[in-house]
């Protein structure tokens, strides 16, 4: 064991300077050796494999980004990639959230957006100096970059070019989930690979597939999805999804208050006669049809729902009670009686 760990084989002491290295998915452990050994971390590839030997925390490594240092002991790069602590550029996504911070209107609280979880996750401490890409500058990106250096699918692309410089061309195409983000990388390499992933999980769902079968374009299933996720519980993702379908159908409008609050950037039950009249690209009281744009990152089962409505006649609903009970309707009339009953219970108006 000597002349494996002598001078010759393994560094001694605690390093040189931070770096930071990938893990890909599917690596091996030899995989990770080599890279590990070409970014001078270990200096062989057999000192870094003799010293993993046995290793739970490593033979189960994460695919993502992990901080270490160069000219580390086997033992120590060892050990460094089996703390959760080292591991950065992990950023989880909740499903429904939007590209921008939002502000609860009652509350006054801001749920960060897509941009700013993406900013905490790329800070990185190298040598005492820490890095971080600015939301601001992500937004930027989103805005001033050609949509095919973001990889923005083709099926997206006549949509989002019809948003000119708007950030909000890009909503919906980064989608919920556990993502890693190159601290190193630059904005729009960021973007470009987050956007990238997420359209390969929307075609390994059967997104294309089912849009040709319901005869709709991807992009507005999509759409479709988000409203249903900002409009429903998952219970009723469904039906939700069924009254779009059917309201587009009858050429009514959907009147979605989500549409309205959307470009405001805030959340709230209800809107004003002034938000409803003011004219937008998403706003569905001033407009026929979809939205311009998804409003949101919609959940797999969302997309489900808007790939598969249940079936009924209903074109209105309203929740009627804080425990979230949505009566649904095809007859004004029953909807407006429903409507009082919210109103009885104490919820706010929701009504379509």
């Amino acid at each position: 064991m000597w002349h494996s760990f002598s001078p010759q084989n393994d560094f001694a002491g605690d390093g040189k300077q931070d770096l930071v290295i990938q893990v890909h998915a599917g690596d091996s452990t030899t995989a990770i050796g080599e890279t590990l050994h070409k970014q001078d971390v270990v200096r062989t590839v057999k000192v870094f494999l003799e010293a993993a030997q046995g290793n739970d925390a490593i033979s189960a490594i994460q695919p993502g980004y992990y901080r270490l240092r160069t000219e580390l002991p086997a033992a120590s790069a060892v050990k460094a990639l089996a703390d959760p602590a080292s591991r950065v550029g992990k950023v989880v996504i909740p499903e429904g959230e939007q590209l921008v911070d939002t502000t609860d209107v009652k509350t006054n609280a801001t749920t960060p957006g897509i941009f700013t979880m993406i900013a905490n996750a790329s800070c990185v401490e190298l040598n005492g100096d820490k890095h971080c890409i600015a939301a601001a500058d992500l937004r930027t990106a989103a805005e001033k970059t050609p949509l095919a250096s973001l990889s923005v699918p083709s099926w997206a692309v006549a949509s989002a070019t019809a948003m000119g410089d708007d950030h909000r061309r890009i909503e919906g195409l980064i989608g919920p989930g556990t993502w890693n983000v190159n601290p190193s990388a630059s904005p729009q390499e960021i973007l470009e690979s987050l956007i990238s992933a997420s359209s390969e999980h929307y075609v390994r769902s059967g997104l294309l597939d089912t849009a040709t079968a319901m005869n709709m374009s991807p992009y507005n299933i999509v759409v479709v999805a988000s409203l249903v996720q900002r409009e429903a519980k998952p219970q009723d993702f469904a039906k939700v999804a069924r009254v779009i379908y059917n309201r587009l159908a009858e050429h009514r409008k959907l009147e979605f208050d989500s549409t309205v609050n959307y470009p405001l950037d805030r959340r709230e039950v209800a809107t004003t006669d002034g938000d409803r009249g003011n004219s937008t690209p998403w706003n569905t009281y001033a407009n026929d049809g979809l939205p311009a744009t998804p409003i949101c990152s919609p959940s797999t089962d969302a997309l489900k729902a808007a790939e598969h409505p249940e079936d009924g006649d209903w074109l209105y609903f309203v929740t009627i009670d804080p425990q979230g009970t949505t009566l649904f309707t095809r007859d004004y009339q029953q909807h407006l009686a429903n409507i009082e009953l919210a109103k009885r219970n104490g919820v706010l108006d929701s009504a379509r």
